[in-house]
Parts: C-alpha cells; sequence; structure tokens
C-alpha cells in the first residue's frame, strides 16, 4: 500500500542538504559523471546532460557518443571530455563501446545512459555491456531508450539494487512495467512505489507532477514547474543534474529529490523571462547555481 507523500518544497529542500564543499574542494573531490549516448540523429543530446551535471557542481564530465558527433560535442562543452564511440551504419552507438569505455566506467561515480539513443536495439546492447563490467561503486541513472529495453535485463540489474535510478515520463514506464499509459497516469504514485520496490531503484516518474519513489517506500511529491517544460531535451536535462548531485556524494533519493526542485524552480524561473511556453531546454541548466545553496 502507497504511503503518504511528501511534498518535495522548501522544507524537504532545507531538511535535506546536499554535501559541502569547503575548502580544498577540487573537481576530483566533487566526483565524477560519465554520460552515454546521443546518436547521428540527435548529436547534441548529450551537451544538456553533462552541462546540467557540471551546473550542479559535478567536478568532472566525460560524455560519450557517436563517432561522427563526438568533435562538436566537445566543442559545445569545453569543460567536459568528449570520447568518440564506434557508430552503426544507423548513426547508434554500435559493438565495441564498451571497451571505449572500460576506464570510465571503473571510476566515475555516476554513470548516466540513454540520452539521444534512438534504438531500442542500440541502446540494450549497450547497457548490457555496461551491466557485465565492474562498476562496484557506481550509481547508474538510466534515461529515455535505455529504461524501455531495462525490462528485459531486470536480472543483470540486481547487482545495482539500492544503486540506481530511473527516470521515465509515462510512456518509458509503461514499457518497464508492461502496464498501459492510462492505469499510470491514473495510480503514478502507486505504480511509481512498487517498481521501486521490484527493481532496488529510485523511480522518478515524471509528468505534470512527478512522484519519486525509494525501494524502502519513502514517496516525494513535485507539483510540476510548469508546461514550458514539456519539451525536446527537459528529461535530458534533468538526468544530468541528478547524475551531477549524486558525483557530489548525495544518496540517490537526496539527488532525485534536489534534481527533481532544481529542474522545476529553473523552469518557472525561465517561464517568468522568456515566457511560459517555447523556452528551450538548454536554457535551465544556467539557473541551477543560482538556486543552490552557496
Amino acid at each position: 500500500m502507497t504511503g503518504e507523500a511528501t511534498a518535495l518544497d522548501s522544507t524537504w529542500i532545507a531538511a535535506n542538504p546536499l554535501p559541502v564543499h569547503g575548502a580544498g574542494t577540487t573537481k576530483n573531490s566533487r566526483g565524477r559523471v560519465t554520460v552515454v549516448g546521443g546518436s547521428r540523429l540527435v548529436p547534441g543530446a548529450l551537451r544538456l546532460t553533462g552541462e546540467a551535471a557540471l551546473r550542479v557542481g559535478g567536478g568532472k564530465v566525460q560524455m560519450a557518443t557517436v563517432a561522427s558527433a563526438a568533435l562538436g560535442l566537445g566543442l559545445m562543452v569545453p569543460e567536459a571530455a568528449s570520447v568518440a564511440l564506434p557508430e552503426d551504419a544507423d548513426g547508434e552507438i554500435g559493438a565495441g563501446a564498451v571497451e571505449c569505455l572500460e576506464r570510465s566506467l571503473k571510476t566515475c561515480d555516476a554513470l548516466v545512459i540513454g540520452p539521444g539513443i534512438g534504438s531500442a536495439d542500440a541502446a540494450a546492447q549497450l547497457l548490457r555491456a555496461v551491466l557485465e563490467q565492474a562498476c562496484e561503486d557506481t550509481i547508474l541513472v538510466l534515461d529515455a531508450m535505455a529504461i524501455g529495453c531495462a525490462r528485459d535485463l531486470k536480472g543483470a540489474l540486481a547487482r545495482f539494487r539500492d544503486r540506481l535510478i530511473f527516470t521515465p515520463h509515462h510512456g518509458e514506464m509503461a514499457l518497464l512495467t508492461g502496464r498501459d499509459e492510462t492505469a499510470i497516469a491514473e495510480n503514478s504514485a502507486a505504480i511509481a512505489c512498487e517498481t521501486a520496490a521490484d527493481y532496488g531503484a529510485v523511480m522518478v516518474l515524471k509528468g505534470s507532477d512527478t512522484h519519486i519513489a525509494a525501494p524502502d517506500g519513502a514517496l516525494l511529491h513535485y507539483g510540476g514547474g510548469g508546461s514550458g517544460l514539456a519539451t525536446g531535451g527537459s528529461g535530458d536535462v534533468l538526468a544530468g543534474a541528478i547524475a551531477g548531485l549524486l558525483s557530489r556524494g548525495a544518496a540517490p533519493l537526496v539527488a532525485a529529490g534536489w534534481g527533481v526542485w532544481l529542474h522545476g524552480q529553473s523552469g518557472r524561473r525561465v517561464a517568468t523571462t522568456r515566457g511560459p511556453i517555447g523556452f528551450l531546454a538548454r536554457e535551465l541548466p544556467a539557473e541551477f547555481p543560482r538556486l543552490l545553496p552557496q
């Protein structure tokens, strides 16, 4: 049975502070994020994820994408490293990608898989290969197409229990659970809690309202940052914000809660200057430092 949700508001934010990085802090002590995704069709997706991770205070970011997009991506985000991965004939991440990522996977604190991948087969091949690697301390964030293939890899994902975050919208949650989208919309909190317990993961079920469920039954509810956030790339930004907070040392539920709050509050801020509809996802990360505690 689903417990009562806690409002994700300024009171929760004050009661769940982020790790403090004071004198002597280095980029290494603020953690490492690796983001894997993108495709020839969506070559700039990781720009959104990588920049968001940096804007919330992540120390080092690596963006790994198809070879045809890697150089341009690196130029768009010069603060991050860019890793070129094998590319198949369809412009998706191809076989052998994990060999190029071996060192990154072993040293990163947070790993995001999914933004910008356009093929379920490519996502499944990549995720399956990553799950076979030794990532004993890494926290895994699954977004976009990587969520859709996770159901078939549930056994392999078990080794990441309590180190796993999903960020689905209702359509992706339908693929993950086998439920109808209408049922998910009508029972968001209950289904988020059930799935979180099933996978041992923090579940960030996005919508006009967002429910964040933890494996232990904790449930947060965020009332939404406005309809302007329903735009291409918005979810890529959220995944990056959560990963950056994880790399700083925040626990999964705290990172997810803060990430959703920052994302939503930034949407509200941008809406006041750009207008409620029509602002771009890439305008959100610049607001994060203004919202973070000093």
